[in-house]
C-alpha cells in the first residue's frame, strides 16, 4: 500500500505542476480582466451618478453654509483703490410695472408708522448694481473691477427683496428673473444694495465682531462684520461724481466705530454677493493703528454716531485657530450675517497666509 501511496502522491504532484504550468497564467490573466472591468464599470456608474458642479460655490466652512459668492478676490492680494472703476448711469432702476404697488405698500406702511408716532421707514438715496465686469492690467496682471450703476432707493429695494412673494402668475421674482447657473446675471432692480463690509483687527490683535441690532430690517440680531455700510447717493456722491469704495468704508468706520482715517489702515480684499438676497458687498480689512480693544471700548462708551445698528461688540483674538472655532460655535453657526464669515476668512488669509488660515480651518471643522 505504501508503494501505492507514493505512486499516487508523484503522479499528482505531476498532474498540479502540469495544470499550473498550463492554466494558472490563463486564469490569472482572466481573473485580472475581470477585476478590471468591474471596477471600471463601477467608477464609470459613480461618475455617471454625479451631477456637474457648478462653476461658482459660495462660501463654507465645514457645517457652516453661507450664499456669499466670492467674485474676485483672495484676500491675499489686495485690490488697489485705482483698479476700482465706477460708472453711474442715468436713468433710475425701477420696479417692473406688474409690482410697482409693492413699494405703494411700503410708503403706506410708513405713513402708519409715523401717524402712530412710531419710526417710519426712512426711503434713502441708493445704487443698484447695473453690471460688474473683472479683467486684468496687460503687464502686471492687477485686478481691474468695473461697476455700472444706477440711481434707486430704499423701498424699491425691500420691495425687489420680496423674492420669493407670489405674481399673479404664480411665478416669483426668484424663478422668473434669476439663474443659480449664471449668478451674475440679474436685472438691476432686482441688486438695490451695494454697500461695505469690513474687518477691523485692534493694535493688540483683536478682531472686532458686531451684533445687528434688532431695529434694522435686514438681518436684524445676527453677527456681522465689525462695520457694515451702506452706499448712499445723498452722501457719498457729491454732485454727478460717482461713489468712491474706499471713502464709503471710511466713513463706516467712523460712522459706526468712532475711528478717525489716521487711526487705522484700509486694504480692499474682495467684492463678494449674497446670492439669495442679491446684496453686493466690497469686503476691507482696517487695522488700527495704535488703539487697542480697549481702548477702542472706551471709545464707544463716549458716543457713536450710529450706535442703534449694533446691539453687542465681542472681541476675538485674530488668530486662525481661535477665529474658526468661534465662527463654529454653536450659538453662532446659524446666526451669521451672510457675508461675514468669508470676511473674516479673507482677512486671516491676508495677515497669516492661506495655507496657515486653511491648515487651523480644518483642524476646527475636525474638532467641530
Amino acid at each position: 500500500m505504501g508503494g501505492i501511496d507514493m505512486v499516487n502522491g508523484v503522479a499528482g504532484a505531476v498532474i498540479g505542476m502540469l495544470f499550473a504550468v498550463l492554466f494558472q497564467q490563463p486564469l490569472q490573466d482572466s481573473w485580472f480582466r475581470v477585476r478590471r472591468r468591474w471596477f471600471g464599470a463601477v467608477r464609470s456608474l459613480r461618475f455617471r451618478a454625479e451631477e456637474p458642479g457648478p462653476s461658482w460655490t459660495t462660501f463654507s466652512l465645514g457645517p457652516l453654509r453661507t450664499p456669499a459668492l466670492i467674485v474676485e478676490g483672495d484676500g491675499e492680494t489686495p485690490i488697489p483703490a485705482e483698479g476700482v472703476h465706477i460708472q453711474v448711469l442715468d436713468d433710475e432702476a425701477r420696479l417692473p410695472a406688474e409690482i410697482a404697488h409693492w413699494w405703494d405698500e411700503i410708503e403706506a406702511e410708513s405713513t402708519r408708522l409715523r401717524a402712530e408716532g412710531r419710526t417710519p421707514i426712512w426711503n434713502g438715496q441708493r445704487y443698484a448694481v447695473e453690471s460688474f465686469d473683472i479683467s486684468r492690467t496687460p503687464l502686471d496682471e492687477r485686478p481691474e473691477v468695473r461697476l455700472r450703476l444706477r440711481p434707486t432707493d430704499y423701498y424699491t429695494f425691500l420691495a425687489a427683496q420680496q423674492l420669493d412673494r407670489r405674481l399673479p402668475d404664480g411665478s416669483t421674482l426668484r424663478s422668473r428673473y434669476l439663474d443659480p447657473d449664471h449668478p451674475l446675471e440679474a436685472p438691476a432692480f432686482l441688486q438695490c444694495s451695494l454697500g461695505v463690509n469690513i474687518a477691523v483687527v485692534t493694535a493688540d490683535d483683536m478682531l472686532v465682531v458686531s451684533r445687528r441690532s434688532d431695529r434694522v430690517r435686514t438681518a436684524p440680531g445676527t453677527w456681522n462684520s465689525s462695520v457694515n455700510e451702506g452706499v448712499s447717493r445723498h452722501i457719498d456722491s457729491s454732485g454727478r461724481s460717482a461713489p468712491v469704495l474706499h471713502a464709503v468704508a471710511r466713513r463706516g468706520m467712523r460712522e459706526e466705530l468712532s475711528l478717525e482715517p489716521h487711526e487705522h489702515s484700509l486694504a480692499l480684499l474682495a467684492f463678494v454677493l449674497d446670492v439669495e438676497k442679491r446684496q453686493w458687498s466690497a469686503h476691507f480689512y482696517a487695522r488700527l493703528n495704535e488703539l487697542t480693544h480697549q481702548g477702542l471700548r472706551a471709545r464707544l462708551s463716549r458716543g457713536v454716531a450710529d450706535r442703534w445698528e449694533h446691539q453687542s461688540i465681542d472681541y476675538v483674538p485674530f488668530r486662525a485657530a481661535t477665529v474658526a472655532r468661534y465662527l463654529l460655535h454653536s450659538d453662532r453657526i446659524h446666526r451669521w450675517a451672510p457675508v461675514a464669515p468669508a470676511l473674516f476668512h479673507l482677512a486671516l488669509v491676508h495677515v497669516h497666509g492661506r495655507a496657515t488660515v486653511e491648515r487651523a480651518e480644518a483642524q476646527a471643522v475636525r474638532r467641530h
